[in-house]
């Protein structure tokens, strides 16, 4: 097999189409054949830095992690991150090329990565056994039809089957699935395969009598019935939910080591990025995660993180207006821990000068660490490595401003003065010996007898998670049939749901 292919889309935002993509690249690996992920355009403020310096999804990352291959910008040509309602800042091929607003981009500027998309497609065909594509939204949104790069545009011109998942735990999935195929033009229903049914909970004979129903409407079979399961929602694009945290949160815990548990509070910030940081804290057994907007929420925790954020001026009157950034200022003076990532980092220091983000000019920040920050026009994107606390440090960087810190004791990138940390290093947490430092001088600088367990290796748990992903592809979909869809394409002859595209 070489060049195959298969498209996994989505009857709503949030069915699944990431962890499945996901499940279907660690089964098809776990069967020896060469495979990537591929997702044309994405949207989300989680983002990850390639070993070539480019800016790609988390969730291609995490997916290039399932298909055990090294995640590269053409595994996700086009990221969008929102910088507001109604704009994004445009990465192309890993490197931002401006910002536009969601009418300018669908207006003419999609159309015109169209080529570039399929290009990066056609390459990674050329180079795997497979290649398992992720949609966006829905397939169905017929106002985008025109200018669609992601969805049925990618798969009628790549000429892809179709996989539709839905998730049954919303309800609905029924109309869903049938309404998603009738809403599609005769072309493009040519390409729809059949459905997969999402976080199912209950008795799957059940549900046969509606999936033989479904069958019989639309001509098209279900691939499988994929259990409700706690915890899979690893590196989502968007949202609060953290995916080990969720592990942490649903499932049973070990207990701490020591006599304390720790608590982190996490500032929800506006246009908060990259918040999968803290998913190694929450892997920690003793340690609690939980996502705050009020001052009276940091009154128990042991640790504040204040998180990434696409919109650091934003998210800085954000906490002033809330009450959040005295609460911040109490905390530093009475030496309680804090810590500041990227965006968080630099609302910790003594001023900010934008002219790119926000355009605001110059801007008083907290105050809380010696550090000066002036947003460059061009992005650092980097995977650095060195030393924190004694121990080794992994991160990747992601961000217009450029710190001159101009005091305090050295920490990764940044600085600590006290109990107030600050750095524009993402994912150093995940590094186990630097993760299990930190949470010893937290747990000091809080007064906590938490001991953090000798043996948490993050990069294990990610592992198990991702295997539990193919583990559900391999126990409750109907595998041989997938793997003749990526083999053979669309069958033959699938019938025409009417009314189809207006």
């Amino acid at each position: 097999m070489r060049g195959g292919g298969l498209l996994v889309a989505g009857t709503t935002s949030d069915a699944g189409k990431s962890v499945v993509t996901a499940g279907i690249c660690r089964w098809l690996v776990r069967q020896g054949v060469k495979v990537a992920p591929f997702k044309g355009q994405n949207m989300s403020l989680n983002s990850f830095v390639t070993r070539e310096g480019a800016e790609i999804g988390r969730a291609q990352a995490m997916q290039a992690q399932a298909a055990r291959v090294e995640p590269t910008a053409l595994m996700n040509p086009v990221l969008l991150k929102p910088g507001g309602d109604r704009s994004s800042q445009v990465v192309l091929m890993g490197k931002p090329v401006g910002e536009m607003s969601a009418r300018g981009y669908h207006g003419g500027r999609q159309q015109t990565l169209f080529e570039p998309v399929l290009a990066c497609l056609e390459e990674l065909r050329a180079t795997h056994d497979a290649v398992i594509c992720e949609g966006a939204g829905s397939p169905a949104e017929i106002n985008l039809r025109r200018t669609d790069i992601v969805n049925m545009g990618i798969a009628r011109a790549a000429r892809l089957p179709v996989v539709v998942v839905g998730d049954i735990d919303r309800g609905g999935v029924f109309a869903q699935f049938f309404g998603t195929t009738a809403l599609l033009a005769p072309e493009d229903q040519e390409l729809i395969a059949g459905y997969l049914v999402n976080k199912f909970r209950g008795d799957v004979t059940l549900l046969e009598p509606g999936l033989d129903m479904l069958h019989g409407l639309t001509g098209r079979r279900t691939f499988g019935v994929l259990p409700y399961a706690h915890g899979l929602g690893i590196d989502e694009e968007d949202g609060l939910r953290v995916s080990l945290r969720g592990t942490v949160r649903e499932s049973v815990v070990a207990p701490p080591l020591g006599a304390d548990v720790l608590r982190v509070a996490v500032c929800a910030v506006p246009l908060m990025s990259n918040f999968t940081d803290v998913d190694a804290l929450a892997a920690e057994p003793g340690v609690i995660v939980r996502f705050v907007d009020r001052p009276e929420e940091l009154a128990d925790a042991d640790l504040v993180v204040v998180p990434g954020t696409r919109g650091t001026v934003k998210a800085l009157a954000w906490l002033r207006e809330r009450g959040l950034a005295d609460a911040l200022a109490r905390r530093a003076a009475e030496g309680r821990p804090v810590l500041g990532i990227c965006g968080g980092f630099q609302v910790l220091g003594e001023h900010i000068e934008d002219e790119v983000e926000s355009r605001a000019g110059a801007v008083e920040a907290l105050g809380l660490l010696p550090v000066r920050v002036r947003f460059a026009r061009e992005k650092t994107l980097a995977r650095p490595v060195g030393e924190g606390l004694g121990e080794r440090v992994e991160g990747y960087e992601i961000h217009h401003g450029v710190a001159d810190v101009r005091g305090g004791e050295p920490f990764l990138d940044g600085c600590r003065v006290g109990a107030v940390w600050g750095t524009h290093w993402h994912g150093s947490l995940e590094s186990d010996g630097f993760r299990r430092a930190f949470l010893r001088e937290v747990a000091a600088a809080a007064g906590r007898a938490f001991v953090p367990a000798p043996d948490t290796s993050f990069g294990t748990l990610r592992e198990e998670q991702l295997d539990r992903l193919g583990d559900l592809i391999e126990e409750h979909a109907d595998t041989d049939a997938l793997l003749r869809l990526v083999e053979e394409g669309a069958p033959k002859g699938l019938p025409f749901v009417p009314p189809g595209a207006p």
